[in-house]
């Protein structure tokens, strides 16, 4: 071999060996990276833990808290408001009745044709209603008036052989997913306009935004009683008809699932946002200073949102989430398990993924650092993609994050926080309903004693995101035991803050006394 052949081969060596090397440098450093993004992986999974014995000690602090909230107002980070709904729907309703629910930017009216036992719904009608952008800077009466104007048009479609008894009023129920301080079955002021990312207090079902939450509250007769409000607009439309009932969506869910089923004693919504109401003994309400009602019961609307003990596993993102929200301290619960939240909670560990051990690369992708532009449902579909190559997560990692060409490594990771941030919201919130019954003292079983007790579930969340349901629901078999799971049961009742409300209307009925039997 020549000398210029000797050289180039030296040459040709060198630049492989060069070559080598960078591969070798650049795995190390891949691997190091990559056993970052397992360290964080291994201690979101520690920190977000739920054992059984941790998760009794948060039912037992849901207890407590209730208690205390009905000792006193204030006196618990659950208001336990007393929503005076004494009288739940039996089955045995019968005529027509209406509701009203308001929750954001839209309204829906509902028109409710009961049967009694024999029939039930005989008919059920309702019609969506968008609130004009132009009403956002006007008062409570042009809102209001807008509101009752659709009302009677709706009422206009009444047909012949669906009308109220003559001489009678029309009845309506009116769901106000809003925090209220109740002062009857069908008065109460409001404290607040707030939904999603609220300033303070409860964040219910419905969506909301904060410049439209802000809008209300400074617009809209904060402390004023809402039903008074909306009975004057009635009044102005030319429409003969009574508010019978105001509730919030948690307790129209209590009535429209103890209306399908007797044993009903609790209803919990996990939706955008999450809060539960349930059946107390009125003489263990020590706040409570009317006349016992004659059923003896009172319905509670705990707003179990705003929840929080020193047993609730807290992490970073936790932390920073609150911090950074409009109600920092507030709604911790609701943070850690509602629909609002998960998939913010996702996004925060993938961004500190990024930062940390470029999962995605040398940068952090510029759409992963937008606060809540991974939505829960975008984590859900991830969370139950099933196909072999992960081909879910690909794509929502494309179109949500700009985000391309992941390995099937790294989408199996994603597929991980999706499970553990899911799995901490449904354990605890099986051990708020936990909680629940054991205030009732159902949580065990007492001998001879075979009471059936009901919770029933409705929301988005707990609706659709299967694996969340599925775990939230083996959890509480899980923590009650095999012999008290087999006297409690789980039910899907829907449209609480519909039929529930019309429902309620119909139990509490100014004509329920001069019925026939």
């Amino acid at each position: 071999m020549g000398k210029v052949a000797v050289g180039a081969a030296v040459v040709c060596a060198a630049a492989v060996c060069a070559a080598a090397a960078l591969v070798v440098r650049h795995r190390i450093k891949s691997s190091g990276k990559w056993a970052r993004a397992l360290s964080i992986l291994t201690e979101l999974e520690e920190k977000c833990g739920t054992p059984s014995s941790k998760l009794k000690q948060v039912a037992d602090a849901m207890t407590v808290e209730m208690h205390a909230g009905l000792a006193s107002e204030g006196g618990s980070k659950l208001k336990m408001i007393i929503s005076y709904v004494d009288n739940l729907p039996t089955g045995d309703e019968k005529g027509l009745f209406y509701a009203l629910d308001l929750g954001g930017t839209n309204f829906r009216v509902l028109r409710v044709h009961l049967g009694g036992k024999e029939s039930r719904v005989v008919k059920q009608e309702f019609e969506e209603v968008s609130i004009p952008p132009h009403l956002m800077t006007g008062s409570s009466d042009e809102l209001f008036d807008y509101i009752a104007s659709a009302l009677a048009k709706f009422v206009a479609t009444e047909s012949d052989s669906q009308h109220v008894s003559p001489g009678r009023q029309r009845e309506l129920g009116f769901t106000f997913s809003f925090p209220v301080r109740q002062t009857s079955i069908s008065s109460g002021t409001l404290i607040k306009w707030t939904k999603g990312f609220s300033v303070e207090d409860t964040v219910n079902s419905n969506n909301l935004d904060s410049k439209l939450a802000a809008f209300y509250e400074a617009k809209y007769f904060v402390g004023q009683d809402v039903v008074g409000e909306l009975t004057k607009a009635i009044e102005r439309a030319g429409l003969d008809m009574r508010v019978a009932a105001l509730v919030n969506d948690t307790v129209g869910t209590l009535a429209g699932g103890r209306y399908n089923n007797p044993d009903v004693a609790a209803a919990v919504i996990l939706g955008t946002g999450t809060n539960a109401a349930y059946v107390e003994r009125a003489h263990a309400i020590p706040k409570w200073h009317g006349l016992l009602p004659k059923s003896g019961e009172m319905v509670i609307n705990m707003e179990w949102g705003n929840f929080r003990s020193s047993h609730l596993p807290l992490t970073e993102y936790d932390q920073a989430l609150d911090a950074g929200s409009l109600n920092p301290g507030e709604q911790i619960f609701e943070k850690m398990i509602s629909g609002m939240y998960l998939g913010e909670i996702v996004r925060r560990v993938l961004c500190k993924m990024a930062e940390e051990a470029a999962i995605f690369g040398d940068t952090v992708p510029p759409k992963l650092k937008i606060p809540f532009i991974l939505r829960t449902p975008h984590a859900s579909a991830m969370h139950h993609d099933t196909s072999p190559d992960l081909k879910v997560v690909a794509t929502k990692l494309k179109d949500i994050l700009e985000i391309s060409n992941t390995s099937l490594k790294l989408r199996k990771l994603i597929v991980e926080v999706c499970d553990i941030v899911a799995t901490r919201g449904a354990r605890l919130s099986a051990a708020g309903i936990v909680g629940i019954l054991k205030k009732l003292g159902r949580d065990t079983v007492k001998d001879g004693e075979k009471q059936k007790s009901v919770v029933a579930l409705d929301g988005g969340l707990y609706e659709h995101y299967t694996k969340f349901r599925t775990c939230m629901e083996n959890t509480l078999w899980e923590l009650l035991g095999e012999e008290a799971s087999e006297n409690i049961a789980v039910e899907h009742s829907m449209d609480g803050s519909g039929i529930g409300a019309a429902l309620l209307a119909a139990s509490h009925s100014q004509y329920i006394e001069v019925e026939e039997p």
